[in-house]
């Protein structure tokens, strides 16, 4: 079985399903975890159309594709933030794919794709109840920094320097 990643636009529709997967299951876990209940139908669609990824997409931004077997199972975006920095975004794998590397090849080709846009620092933010996305960005060299925006859903900040 083999995992494959590329460059997709941020308007494409793998792009748009796996955006709209993405952001039901961290909204859902958010919601869940504080109020006990799922994202209102309604509120997805406005969230999803409110952030379609435009700020993903070259010359300044990537959006990356993972799929295994050639099917998409995830995605990864690079968007740069100033000179030196590049922001990791919308790292993603579908459930069932998840614990077959994935999510470290996405990263890694996210931090590649940094570089190419002439980054030498990624940051990242991600919340408390998400766990594994810590933890995956321990083990790949990222270390927990200040607060670098002001997100009313961050609540944990990651810096990496690009060799």
């Amino acid at each position: 079985m083999t995992w494959t990643v590329a460059p997709e636009p941020y308007d494409s529709p793998v792009s748009a399903a796996l955006w709209r997967e993405y952001y039901t299951e961290v909204s859902d876990r958010w919601y869940l975890l504080h109020e006990g209940r799922r994202t209102d139908p309604d509120e997805l669609e406005r969230e999803v159309a409110a952030q379609p990824g435009a700020d993903l997409a070259p010359p300044h931004g990537r959006l990356l594709v993972a799929r295994y077997c050639g099917e998409p199972a995830g995605t990864a975006g690079v968007r740069l933030r100033d000179g030196s920095a590049a922001e990791l975004t919308r790292v993603f794998l579908r459930r069932p794919l998840r614990g077959r590397g994935g999510a470290a090849l996405l990263v890694r080709a996210a931090e590649d794709a940094a570089r190419a846009l002439g980054a030498t620092r990624m940051i990242l933010d991600t919340r408390g109840d998400l766990v594994e996305a810590r933890a995956l960005y321990d083990r790949l060299g990222y270390t927990e920094t200040e607060p670098h925006n002001d997100d009313p859903y961050a609540e944990h900040w990651f810096s990496k320097t690009l060799a």
